[in-house]
Order: C-alpha cells, then structure tokens, then sequence
C-alpha cells in the first residue's frame, strides 16, 4: 500500500487550500486503498479572506490549524515529515499555495518557498518519488524543481509565462487532461485554473492520483 503525503494550505480557496481538490484528491486516494498523510506548515496565513465577500479580514489564522478543518484533525505538522515516511506527495491547489505555501502570488516569477515545503519537495524528488501538482501548485512546483521540469497551469498565459522563467516547461492542458513528466516523475493537471465545476475539476484529479500512485509502485 503506497502512502501519499497530501500537503494543505489551509482551509478556503482564498486564502488556502481549495476545497474541492484537497476533498477529491483525498476521496482518490481512499478508493484507490492508498494511505494518506495530510499536512500543512505551522505558520500564520498571510491574510485571511471573506469567501462570502471576498473581502480581506482583520483576522489571524494557522495555516496547520485551518487544514486540519479539512483534514478532519488528522493533520501533521511538514516539519515532522521526511521523504522516508512517504512513497508519493501532492499539492491540491488553491491560493494558500501561492501566498501561505510560498509568495508567489506577490512575487511571482521571483518567489520563494517555504523551507519545509521546499525541503520535502526536493527530498521526494531526489529519491525519485512521484510529486503530483494541482491548479496553481505546478508555479511553486516549478520554482522548487526547475531543470526543464514539465508541468501545466492550463492555459493562463501570465502564469504559463513564469513558470518557464522559473526554469521548468509550461505545456498547455485541458481541464480534464494531465501533463506527465515521466523523467521527472511529476504530474500536473489544471482543475480549477480552467474547471467551471466540480465535475470537471475531478476529472484531471483522478487521473492525476491514478498516475502518481502507479509511479510510486
């Protein structure tokens, strides 16, 4: 049984993991008997949004604490977590992957990362396990790997643009498609960076853990 580090953000598409793809990404994993490690980093949120209004708030959140909303309370700290504990890890999206995860919905080709991110990351890659990056992940996926890495945002220019300047392959994908990096043993899909539904969205989600878990055996 291959066990899956699924990193959050957060909970709420705003400011931190979208919902849907961490749920679906979750729902794959079980049905395809996988064991799963949720996670996310003990930081504060950058801010913290209204998703009724859309509004900024005068509020203060955890980033691990609002994950584990998501993960139901069984979620680790990705500080305690080391390539040696998984066979596989992915990011759903959502825009605590660009502000919480890393900053690059502020800093964009220019961004960092968060160090255990970055760290965990390239501990899996390096031990030539499968990462599999959903939504707006393959930008942050992009700047932690580079190397020609080849990965898909759907077909936003602006962000297809930086991830080539970050030094990894921008290829243009459907909702309901995925990108595979064979060499690199990464898989991209864009779900809601082009989904106009949940049901479009899963489509690529499912294909996407399929693959990751068959590169993990």
């Amino acid at each position: 049984m291959s066990k899956v580090g699924v990193v959050l953000s957060g909970c709420g598409v705003n400011d931190g993991s979208e919902i849907h793809e961490a749920v679906i990404t979750m729902l794959e994993l079980d049905k395809a008997g996988a064991d799963m490690v949720l996670m996310a980093p003990n930081i504060d949120q950058l801010h913290v949004i209204n998703h009724a209004t859309g509004d900024e708030m005068d509020d203060s959140r955890n980033v691990l604490v609002e994950s584990a909303r998501i993960a139901r309370g069984n979620v680790k700290d990705i500080a305690e977590i080391t390539s040696d504990d998984l066979d596989a890890l992915i990011f759903p999206g959502g825009f605590g992957v660009a502000k919480n995860l890393s900053d690059y919905a502020m800093a964009g080709a220019e961004c960092s990362i968060n160090p255990d991110v970055q760290r965990l990351s390239k501990e899996i890659h390096n031990d030539g396990k499968p990462i599999g990056v959903i939504c707006i992940a393959p930008a942050m996926m992009a700047q932690i790997l580079g190397e020609k890495t080849e990965l898909t945002i759907g077909f936003d220019d602006q962000t297809a643009s930086d991830i080539n300047t970050m030094g990894a392959k921008h290829i243009t994908c459907s909702v309901e498609e995925i990108i595979i990096d064979e060499d690199k043993k990464v898989v991209s899909t864009p779900a809601y960076m082009e989904a106009n539904s949940i049901k479009e969205a899963a489509e690529g989600i499912q294909k996407l853990v399929e693959q990751v878990l068959k590169m993990a055996k």
